[in-house]
């Protein structure tokens, strides 16, 4: 019974695996719909804040889709620079405390996607 439990989780977590590496190979993956409205409350985003954020989100989310559609070698590049942008840009929109909780938030849902391997 116990090397059955084994078996079971062992299959349950390479399974898992699999699934967050075709997640990097699913468009859906690279598509960012945010609610604006949580973020702008996570944030405490001033109102003046809220639009620069959101035209910032837009770009970052327009570069994603476009580098979903290279191979997995120029894929990884634009990512990478995609994210690199989104940050430099929002560091000049948020302040300190803002830009550390933006940081968790994007590195969970950049996690999340499987869109770091």
């Amino acid at each position: 019974m116990i090397l059955t439990m084994v078996a079971m989780l062992s299959m349950t977590t390479a399974f898992a695996e699999g699934e967050n590496a075709a997640n990097v190979e699913n468009m859906e993956a690279y598509e960012l719909n945010i609610n604006m409205n949580k973020l702008s409350k996570a944030l405490n985003l001033a109102d003046d804040q809220k639009e620069a954020v959101a035209e910032i989100h837009h770009t970052f989310a327009s570069e994603l889709m476009f580098a979903a559609e290279y191979g997995k070698n120029d894929r990884k590049a634009m990512v990478a620079r995609a994210i690199e942008n989104d940050v430099k840009w929002m560091r000049y929109v948020l302040n300190e405390d803002q830009m550390h909780t933006y940081l968790k938030l994007l590195n969970t849902t950049v996690n999340n996607r499987g869109l770091n391997k």
